[in-house]
């Protein structure tokens, strides 16, 4: 008899281990970014990015004779050059203290009827049934595209026939006319996005459309509506055409006061400094105190 030979079986066989892809080209230099010298990189880009406005802080604590005669850098190595005397005397200059307080007067009311007309218009563009709905959306959308330098002679001659030229009335009445078309875009769609059988169920338990709109719709849409606040006020804040041309001349907002030191006294440094800063970090600290609505917001809207 012949011996039998077992042949070994196939599942007992070690399995061959799979060849390992190389990565690609992209996935090495995406691997690579997340190093520490892309990260101390872009530190510096950031910090050079921030070099005009770190200059313009250190030159609004110098002296005005201190700034004449050498850069801000030059701090560094005499600190002792420090001093807030110049925001001292920004305080005691009423011209630009009262351009301060002009610029809140129509920064704030400009931002709130913003969004809260905005709000209510985007609302109705979403979910309220009405004739020519589309057509009307359609045509806010239109008005996106239109400048603002097209609309401020007609503008005027309308605000001088009205006698509402030269007033802070009629500033905000343009920046709130300008600010909408935006703000009912940017919610309209961000609205649409809300399932409707939540609003459903809500009308089934009673909640009328204002309610609706005050007790599931506004705390849905708190991140869009906080982004349009944000948006609204920097705009409005750091605007200088429209304030330059309807604004009261004897009042003027702070971007306006800025320019006229210039050209009335050009080298009153120890104000134009600070009154720069000032006008700078108010919207930044109002930026950043929503910061974190902001990006959610933003977030919001790229995923959906």
């Amino acid at each position: 008899m012949t011996p039998l030979t077992t042949t070994p079986d196939v599942a007992d066989a070690p399995a061959k281990a799979p060849a390992k892809a190389r990565p690609s080209l992209g996935s090495r230099i995406a691997a690579r970014a997340g190093g520490g010298a892309v990260r101390v990189f872009l530190v510096l880009v950031g910090l050079f990015w921030l070099m005009p406005a770190i200059g313009l802080l250190i030159s609004s604590l110098r002296a005005p004779s201190d700034i004449n005669a050498s850069g801000w850098w030059k701090v560094f190595t005499a600190p002792a050059q420090l001093t807030a005397d110049n925001y001292t005397r920004l305080l005691e200059n009423g011209t630009i203290t009262n351009s301060l307080l002009s610029t809140v007067m129509i920064t704030v009311p400009s931002t709130v009827l913003v969004v809260v007309i905005g709000s209510l218009a985007a609302y109705a563009f979403a979910w309220l049934d009405f004739p020519g709905r589309d057509w009307w959306f359609l045509g806010v959308v239109a008005l996106l595209v239109v400048p603002v330098q097209v609309a401020l002679v007609p503008v005027a001659k309308l605000f001088g026939a009205i006698g509402i030229f030269e007033t802070t009335f009629g500033v905000i009445i343009f920046h709130v006319s300008f600010g909408l078309p935006f703000a009912i875009f940017l919610l309209r769609n961000f609205f649409a996005e809300i399932p409707r059988e939540l609003l459903e169920a809500a009308r089934l338990d009673g909640a009328g459309e204002l309610r609706l709109f005050t007790r599931v719709v506004m705390p849905l849409g708190g991140p869009a509506i906080a982004s349009l606040g944000i948006f609204q006020f920097l705009w409005v804040w750091n605007d200088m055409l429209v304030a330059l041309i309807f604004a009261d001349s004897k009042n003027p907002p702070i971007t306006v006061a800025l320019q006229q030191q210039v050209r009335q006294f050009g080298n009153n440094i120890d104000v134009l400094a600070p009154g720069a800063f000032v006008s700078m970090i108010i919207p930044l600290a109002v930026f950043f105190a929503f910061q974190r609505q902001f990006v959610s917001g933003v977030m919001a809207g790229a995923v959906k």
